[in-house]
């Protein structure tokens, strides 16, 4: 039974209702450094994790081909085109009140679906629960997601409680599928995925208090790519380096 992703989706979904309906009633200023925090608590997410890396090359590789893959593709125009309908099917039955821009609002929306939907700790939390029945990283996942998603939807509205729908889509995915990945997995592989989570965290903390704003949804290919090429550092290039 996937306890964990059922409570992380729920999660998102009453974090987004609650920060819609409470939205109008805090200061912008309020709301602004209240985002400051969590793009810090991002960061300093993907800092713990990032120290856990054990083969650094592998990892930045990873980073560097799978940020290209996502360019060319172009997943991070197509998650902004799935962004901007998610927030028209939306507005159909609630206005949107947010003041932002438009290229703010899709900007800031990107930021959020990333951050919930392909962060390392949740597609690891997926993967161990769905192998040994542990639930404890998705639930620890899950209070942060509470609160970040009312602030957010304090911002963006009620269409923050949508994200909920592609991340248990991902999630269960990972959770039915994580019979056949984990056995495949050692800890210095694991070690090595957690770091390439990490530094899209880190770049997604950047992303949150707008100083830079990084292709984070581009970079998300470099999960998919981290575990293989690491695996392939340690067995075959290593041996001829060292």
């Amino acid at each position: 039974m996937p306890i964990g992703v059922i409570i992380n989706a729920l999660s998102v979904v009453v974090g987004g209702l609650v920060g819609a309906v409470a939205g109008g009633l805090l200061k912008d200023d309020f709301k602004d450094r209240i985002n400051m925090i969590f793009g810090c608590c991002s960061m300093g997410m993907g800092i713990s994790s990032i120290v856990l890396m054990q083969n650094m090359p592998a990892v930045i590789f990873s980073l560097i081909i799978g940020t290209a893959i996502g360019l060319a593709i172009h997943l991070g125009d197509n998650i902004n085109r799935g962004a901007v309908a998610m927030q028209k099917f939306v507005s159909r039955f609630i206005h949107n009140n947010s003041k932002l821009s438009e290229e703010e609002f899709t900007a800031t929306l990107v930021t959020i679906i990333v951050l919930f939907c392909a962060s390392g700790t949740g597609i690891y939390g997926s993967i161990v629960s769905g192998m040994t029945g542990d639930h404890t990283i998705l639930i620890s996942k899950s209070i942060l997601d509470l609160f970040t998603a009312a602030i957010f939807a304090c911002s963006l509205g009620a269409v923050v409680s949508l994200v909920a729908v592609p991340q248990c889509i991902i999630f269960l995915i990972l959770f039915f599928a994580s019979t056949v990945i984990f056995p495949l997995t050692n800890d210095v592989m694991i070690a090595d995925f957690k770091a390439c989570g990490g530094f899209i965290m880190l770049a997604t903390g950047f992303r949150m208090i707008k100083v830079k704003m990084f292709p984070i949804a581009d970079m998300v290919p470099a999960m998919i790519l981290v575990m293989p090429i690491s695996a392939l550092w340690v067995n075959y290039i290593m041996p001829l380096v060292s």
